[in-house]
Order: structure tokens, then C-alpha cells, then sequence
């Protein structure tokens, strides 16, 4: 049976208390809410990675935003959390009031405002952001004000948000009712749909071209750059939500060789540029007046191929005042005529067809096989229970977003529901780009969790295609449950420590400087034991977070904070704070010696062209190897098959003996990879 929108509702309403830590403090609540909005926005194809913001002062509000000043767009959030369930109507009046603050956030950005407010504040990196960007006249070439409610919002007129020295902004409403019709729809994009002939300069006069016994239709055009700005304009990113490139910034030579064609030689862009690839799930033809067919409509149009290009066209257009009039870009439009193959038809265009920039199976998929394992061993492994307890209860994985919500309505009954919330608390369900999170942080990428959870996902994503094909076991399962509560803990731990801001950036970058202080010699098995961390774990985060708060809001030359903690070079600072670890979590740590002998391996002969590569194995002491073997073993830092061939590398080392190149040429590599987290000889 379908969830219903009250059903929906309540959930989300549980969802956000969950995430609280502070339920009976409003700002942390909402903070939640939009968290927990942004990420569906996110997953909705609306929004890339946003950022919560929380800021109310002086008639100005704001409570997320995303800004990319290489797109020239901005969007800003705002929050209007009712906590009703069913859920109420929200009044205009409340709905203007909003637009009214944000505009005067915006506006006051623009002036300064981020002179007036706290360096350690999250919204001074914004207000900062959006004052350097209109500093020199600029204009944001597209400005949105999200409102986002857990009420319903029916008027007849929705108000226009005054125009600024930073340009127009649009109101987009996501209110309970919209989230619950994309969410009960599958969690489909709202679809694109394109009226070329009535709002984008007019129809397209096309070639079909006959494929008999094809899956798809395929028509050849050259789209007007105007035509495909304006459309860009409208629809922005969502265009390319298919393209596995979308999220490359105009960076490259290629980009850089699209925008001088634009300026210097537009009459021969049509020559130089390949085009674009676009889909469709329907199209109109309409005749023109020689009988040429021409695309007047499409329906869930998607720039599959030519991200770059569509890209460089409108901000040749915004940013450089390009006269786009005489340029055409060729175009090949492929209508799938079966809907439900859409996806694995532009996967596959994508992987065959996009060759400006490499692409690699990670940007292809999300490692199905991966997930699908851990999706299935959280459905049957037991957690031990709570100190205090004796219920055993289970972590609840999110393949999918929604699973959860579904599952519990699948019970049936309210008692049969309630018993399966007992077995699977809200509070130990985590998703994909939780994991990711945990994953990063304890591997000790804390910039890379900075950059935002789509682009976190991403990178560990391109990490698992490295390992190439691994597949999670139980204990691997338990790990990555200890490690949540590491980080669940360590997030509760900074919030009571006050710091006013970038609470996310803190509790990464801390858990990560213990993880490589403490060569990842954590007892994350004693962590899934207990549920819980040791008093020693704590004290040691909340001492830590000190340093790290102290570090990441310095930045050098005046760096922007957010972006600062996106850097390498900010790891590499906070990696190297001279602090110690704490004696009594020192003696909490898994012990790392010689391992028992174990039996010979093959060795390879030398070849001539390495052997400087074998030296340096060579020079490695034997019991540096098997200590390396041990630690990797007993943190499971390592593949299995990386810890034997340290232990087989120590064996030849103690025996006098040379490596084969092979042998020699991945120890290395693994001796690298273990000394970046921190492992010490």
C-alpha cells in the first residue's frame, strides 16, 4: 500500500528528530529539517551539494545555500519548519515575509554585510562569497529563493522577489505536498518539458533519420546557441542531471578552445565543435512552410553528450557579452520509444560517446554490488546490545532512499510497525552518502568530505572502482557501523562544545587526525561491542576538535573558511598539529608485533630496468613489514591480499632475499598508502 501524505509527513517529521541532537532548541531543529531538505533536493536533480546556513538577525534570514561562481548561479534557502503533522497550511503572510528576508540577506551581502558578522559564523564565507562576486558589478546570471516547509502551501499567487544589484531571483516553493509527489513518484526528476516553437525562439528544423527495428527515433539538427542558452537558462544544471560530466566546471583546454571559437571565429564553430547529444522520452513535429519537419516540443529533454559545450555557450552569453546570433551547434536527438530502457540507453551514450575528458565506470555507476552487499548484511546482522539493554537491534541500510519509510509501511498494522522501529531504530539508519562520509573521514580525505555529499560520494565511488570489485563481508559491515557511531558521537561531542559553525568540517577533520595520529589502531571491534565509545575516545575528540576549530577557521592569506577546508593543503595542516595522544587512549589501541611464520610464497626474477625499485623494498627492515602486515590485519586497513604480501615481503627481507618486481613494485605502493594513515615504523 502507497504511503500516504501524512504518513510521509510524520516520517520526515521523525527523521528530523533523529537527526537533532538538541530536540528542545529550534535553530538546531530546523537546521535538521533543511539538512534533511537540501539532501532530497540533491537527489531530486535541483540542487548539486547545499550547504546548511542557519542566519536570522535584523529582518534577514537564510538557512542554506549552494553558490557557483563558475555557473554564475546562486541559491538560497530558507526555512519555514512548522512541526505540524497532519500538516497545516502555511499563510501568505509568512510566505512574503520570507522572500523579504531573503532578499534583504542578499542585498545587505552585497554591501558588506560580512564585515558585521562573526569570522567562525557560517554565513560569514557566504555573505563574503556573494560580496566578492558583486564587488566589480557583477551580476549573478541566476539567482534562486528556495522556501522549504513541512506545511502546505495553496495560494493563488506566489510573490516575485524584488530585483537586486545581484540580479533577478525566481521563488521555487518545496512544500510537503510537492516533496511527497516526487517522492511517491519514484523519486523521478520533475520532467523537463520544452516548448521550443511557443518560449525558446521556435521550432527546430530537423532530419529523421530511419533505424528499422531500433529502439529509438533519431533526428539531426543544428539547435540555435540561442535557442540552447535560453533553454539552459530555464532549466539550468537539470539538464545534464544524465550527463556524467555535469559536474566538470569550465576548466580544460577544451573549454578554454570552445570559448575562443565563440569569441574570435563564431562562424566556424559549427565546423570545430562535435554538438550535442540530447534524449527525449516524447517530441512534437510540427511542418514548416517548405514541409521540412521541425521539433516544436520535447518532453524530459536531456543533454546526454555536450555538457561542456552548452555550458561555455551561456556563460559566453552572460559573462563575455558573446553575439551568439550566427552560431548554430549541430545536434543529434535520439527518442526512446520504450521509457523504461531511457536510463541504460544514456548510460550507454554517455560511456561511448562522451571523449572529451575521460570518463571511468565510476562516473557511470554507484558500484551496485557493493551496496547491494551491504544493503543485505544490514538486514541480517545483529548489533549487540546497548549498554544498559538487552535488546538486540539492527543498523538499517538505505540502498535507496525511502527504503526505510517503505519497509516500516510494508508491517501492516501500527503494532507490527512499532516492533519494527524497536528492531531498526530511525536512529541507527544510514545512506550511501552516509557511508561515503564515514569511509572518507576514517581513510583521512576530510577535505574531500568538506567539498559536499554528492562530491564525497563521488570520490569514494572512483575509490572502490580502484579496489575493483570488492565485496564487503560481516566484519567489514561491523567496522563501518563502528565508525558511524564514531562519527554520531563525535557530532553530538562538538555540538555541546558551542563553536557557532562548520560543526561538519570539525568533526571530520578531528576524526581523521585521530585516525592517522593513531595509525587507525582504533578497536573499532570494541566500538561495535559496546555501541558505544570509550570515556578515553571522547576526551580525546572533544580535546582534539579544539585544535581543529583553532586551525580551520585561521585560514592563510584570509582564505574563505569553506573553501579552505575543501583544500588538500588544509589536511595537510591539520594533519601535521602537534598534539599527543592521550595515555589512557593510547592504551585502548590494538596492538601491533610480529605475526606467527607462515608458509613461503613464489618469488619472481628480478628485471633489469627496477631494480632500484627492489632496492628501496629491500631496504625496508623485516619487521617493519610484518608489523605493517599486523597493523593492516588487525585495523583492516588494507585488501587481504596486501597484507600477505607484506608479511611475504618481511619473509624475504629476514631471509636476505630480493623481491620479485611485482612483489617489490606493489610494496612500495602499499608502504606509501599505509604511511598516509598514518601507520609508523
Amino acid at each position: 500500500m502507497p504511503i500516504t501524505l501524512v504518513e510521509f509527513a510524520k516520517d520526515m517529521q521523525q527523521d528530523v528528530i533523529a537527526s537533532a541532537e538538541i530536540e528542545d532548541s529550534q535553530d538546531f531543529a530546523e537546521n535538521a529539517f533543511t539538512r534533511r531538505l537540501l539532501d532530497y533536493l540533491a537527489e531530486a536533480g535541483e540542487l548539486g551539494d547545499g550547504e546548511v546556513c542557519y542566519y536570522h538577525h535584523h529582518g534577514m534570514k537564510v538557512n542554506g545555500y549552494e553558490l557557483n561562481p563558475e555557473e554564475e548561479s546562486l541559491d538560497l534557502a530558507i526555512s519555514i519548519y512548522t512541526r505540524e503533522c497532519p500538516p497545516g497550511r502555511v499563510e501568505k503572510a509568512r510566505i512574503d515575509a520570507a522572500v523579504r528576508q531573503l532578499t534583504a540577506f542578499l542585498k545587505r551581502s552585497v554591501q558588506g554585510l560580512h564585515e558585521r558578522i562573526e569570522e567562525s559564523h557560517p554565513a560569514f564565507a557566504l555573505a563574503q562569497a556573494i560580496h566578492h562576486f558583486c564587488s566589480s558589478g557583477e551580476q549573478f546570471s541566476r539567482i534562486r529563493f528556495l522556501l522549504l516547509t513541512d506545511g502546505v502551501v495553496n495560494v493563488d499567487r506566489l510573490p516575485e522577489p524584488e530585483e537586486t544589484t545581484a540580479g533577478q531571483a525566481t521563488l521555487q516553493v518545496w512544500d510537503i505536498e510537492r516533496l511527497y509527489r516526487w517522492y511517491t513518484s519514484g523519486h523521478e526528476l520533475e520532467e523537463i518539458e520544452v516548448d521550443f516553437a511557443g518560449k525558446h525562439g521556435g521550432a527546430i528544423p530537423c532530419i529523421p533519420v530511419d533505424e528499422p527495428g531500433a529502439d529509438y527515433e533519431t533526428f539531426l539538427a543544428a539547435i540555435p546557441a540561442t535557442t540552447l542558452v535560453s533553454v539552459y537558462g530555464q532549466y539550468g544544471p537539470r539538464l545534464l542531471e544524465r550527463n556524467v560530466r555535469s559536474f566538470l566546471q569550465l576548466k580544460g583546454d577544451v573549454n578554454k578552445g570552445i570559448r575562443k571559437t565563440i569569441l574570435e571565429n563564431p562562424r566556424r564553430f559549427l565546423a570545430y565543435n562535435n554538438g550535442i547529444t540530447v534524449t527525449a522520452a516524447e517530441i512534437r513535429l510540427v511542418r514548416q512552410d517548405d514541409g521540412t519537419p521541425a521539433v516544436a516540443y520535447a518532453r524530459d529533454l536531456q543533454i546526454v553528450n555536450g555538457g561542456q559545450t552548452t555550458a561555455s555557450l551561456f556563460r559566453a552569453a552572460r559573462k563575455d557579452d558573446a553575439d551568439l546570433g550566427g552560431i548554430h551547434v549541430p545536434m543529434k536527438l535520439s527518442v526512446v520509444r520504450d521509457p523504461s530502457n531511457l536510463d541504460g540507453f544514456v548510460a550507454d551514450i554517455s560511456r561511448f560517446a562522451n571523449s572529451q575528458n575521460k570518463v571511468s565506470l565510476a562516473d557511470l555507476s554507484a558500484n551496485d554490488p557493493f551496496h547491494r552487499r551491504i544493503e543485505e548484511l544490514s538486514r541480517t546482522v545483529w548489533a549487540p546490545p546497548a549498554p544498559g539493554t538487552q535488546r538486540q537491534t539492527r543498523w538499517f541500510y538505505e540502498r535507496a532512499r525511502g527504503q526505510y519509510a517503505d519497509a516500516r509501511a510494508r508491517e501492516g498494522t501500527p503494532a507490527r510497525a512499532r516492533a519494527f522501529e524497536q528492531t531498526h531504530p530511525r536512529s541507527q539508519m544510514f545512506t550511501k552518502t552516509d557511508l561515503a562520509k564515514y569511509e572518507n573521514t576514517w581513510m583521512q580525505r576530510p577535505h574531500i568530505v568538506s567539498r559536499g555529499a554528492q562530491k564525497n560520494f563521488l570520490g569514494f565511488t572512483e575509490e572502490l572502482a580502484r579496489r575493483g570489485g570488492f565485496v564487503p563481508d560481516e566484519r567489514y559491515f561491523q567496522h563501518t557501523v563502528a565508525k558511524a557511531i564514531l562519527f554520531r558521537r563525535a557530532e553530538r561531542i562538538v555540538q555541546g562544545q558551542a563553536y557557532g559553525g562548520y560543526r561538519a568540517n570539525i568533526v571530520s577533520y578531528t576524526l581523521a587526525w585521530i585516525s592517522h595520529a593513531t595509525e587507525q589502531r582504533l578497536d573499532l571491534d570494541r566500538i561495535w561491542q559496546s555501541q558505544s565509545l570509550t570515556p578515553a575516545l571522547e576526551d580525546m575528540i572533544a580535546t582534539m576538535s579544539v585544535h581543529v576549530h583553532g586551525m580551520i577557521t585561521a585560514p592563510p592569506g584570509g582564505r574563505n573558511v569553506t573553501e579552505w577546508c575543501k583544500s588538500e593543503g588544509c589536511w595537510s595542516q591539520c594533519r601535521e598539529l602537534a598534539v599527543d595522544v592521550s595515555p589512557a587512549l593510547r592504551r585502548e589501541l590494538i596492538a601491533v608485533g610480529r605475526p606467527p611464520e607462515r608458509g613461503n610464497q613464489d618469488i619472481d626474477q628480478p628485471d633489469e630496468e627496477d631494480l632500484a625499485k627492489i632496492e628501496r623494498a629491500k631496504a625496508v627492515p623485516a619487521e617493519t613489514w610484518f608489523k605493517l602486515s599486523n597493523w593492516a590485519k588487525q585495523t583492516n586497513s588494507l585488501l587481504p591480499w596486501q597484507r600477505s604480501l607484506a608479511f611475504g615481503l618481511g619473509r624475504l627481507a629476514g631471509r636476505g632475499q630480493d623481491p620479485s618486481r611485482k612483489q617489490a613494485e606493489q610494496g612500495l605502493r602499499l608502504y606509501e598508502e599505509a604511511r598516509r594513515l598514518g601507520f609508523k615504523t
